[in-house]
C-alpha cells in the first residue's frame, strides 16, 4: 500500500513540474515578412550566394535594381559594396536569362515599390544555339536580331513606365572555345541593344570593351564566359560609376 502511496505522489509531482521551454528560433521570429517573402523566392541553389540577400533599405538612400544574367550576379556584391552609404542596391531573386525571359517576368521583378535607378541588360541568353535543349552550335540563335529588338523595345518601355532613371549595360564578349555561343556574335547583339537605347535616351555602360582588354585577366578559362573575382570586381566598379553618374545629373537638374 506505501508503495502504492509513493508512486501516486511522486508521478503527480512530475505532472506539477513545469515543461522545458521549447526553443525559439530568435532569426525567424525578428524577420520582417518582407524579408520571409524575399527569402521565399530565392531558388535553394541560390540561397548562400550573397548576390541573393535581403537588403533592407535605408530610408534616406535612393533604391537601385540590378536586372541581368549570372554575369550581373558576380558583380551585384561589388556594386554594392562601391555605393555602400549612397544606395540600397537590389537585385532580382533570379538569373534574368534572356529577353524572353524578362518580358515574362518582369512585372514580378520590379514588384509595386518605386525604384530610383534601373540598371538592366540581356544578351548571352538571347544568342546561346540549342536545339530540342541541347547545345548545337549550328543551330539559331534563341533569339534573332529583330526578336532581339524588338523585345528589349517593349522591356524599355516598361522600365520607363516606372519612372525611374535606366542605364542598359552592355554584354560581355564571349570568349573562344566556348561550347553553345559563337565569339563576337556578342558585338551584333550589343549593336542592336545601342540602337534601342539611343531611341529611348538611355545611357550606356560598356562592359564589352574593358573586358575585352583584360579577358585573361578578368574571364574564367576553358571557354567560361563568366569572370573570377577580380573580373567581377572590376565589372561591378564600371557599373557603379554608372550609377553614380545618373545621381550627378539628377544634383545638377536641383
Amino acid at each position: 500500500m506505501k508503495r502504492r502511496l509513493t508512486a501516486i505522489l511522486l508521478g503527480s509531482l512530475t505532472l506539477a513540474l513545469p515543461l522545458p521551454a521549447q526553443p525559439v528560433n530568435d532569426e525567424l521570429t525578428s524577420k520582417s515578412q518582407e524579408r520571409i517573402d524575399w527569402e521565399a523566392n530565392i531558388p535553394k541553389t541560390r540561397d548562400e550566394n550573397p548576390a541573393f540577400r535581403f537588403v533592407q533599405d535605408d530610408p534616406r538612400l535612393p533604391r537601385v535594381l540590378i536586372i541581368g544574367d549570372s554575369i550581373s550576379i558576380g558583380y551585384t556584391e561589388p556594386v554594392r559594396r562601391r555605393l555602400a552609404g549612397k544606395a540600397n542596391v537590389h537585385r532580382i531573386p533570379a538569373n534574368g536569362g534572356h529577353t524572353g525571359t524578362g518580358l515574362e517576368r518582369i512585372e514580378k521583378w520590379l514588384g509595386d515599390k518605386p525604384w530610383d535607378v534601373i540598371t538592366f541588360n540581356w544578351g548571352l541568353h538571347d544568342q546561346t544555339r540549342l536545339r530540342d535543349g541541347e547545345v548545337d552550335i549550328t543551330a539559331p540563335n534563341r533569339h534573332s536580331h529583330e526578336v532581339y529588338e524588338r523585345n528589349l523595345e517593349e522591356l524599355a518601355k516598361r522600365l520607363k513606365k516606372t519612372g525611374a532613371k535606366l542605364v542598359w549595360v552592355s554584354t560581355t564578349p564571349v570568349p573562344p572555345d566556348t561550347k553553345r555561343r559563337i565569339p563576337g556574335e556578342e558585338i551584333a547583339y550589343n549593336q542592336v541593344a545601342a540602337q534601342v537605347m539611343k531611341r529611348h535616351g538611355i545611357p550606356i555602360v560598356d562592359l564589352h570593351t574593358p573586358a575585352a582588354a583584360h579577358l585573361q585577366e578578368w574571364q574564367l578559362p576553358e571557354g567560361n564566359v563568366h569572370f573570377n573575382d577580380k573580373g567581377s570586381e572590376s565589372l561591378g566598379k564600371l557599373v557603379a560609376k554608372g550609377i553614380e553618374k545618373v545621381f550627378q545629373r539628377d544634383e545638377g537638374d536641383e
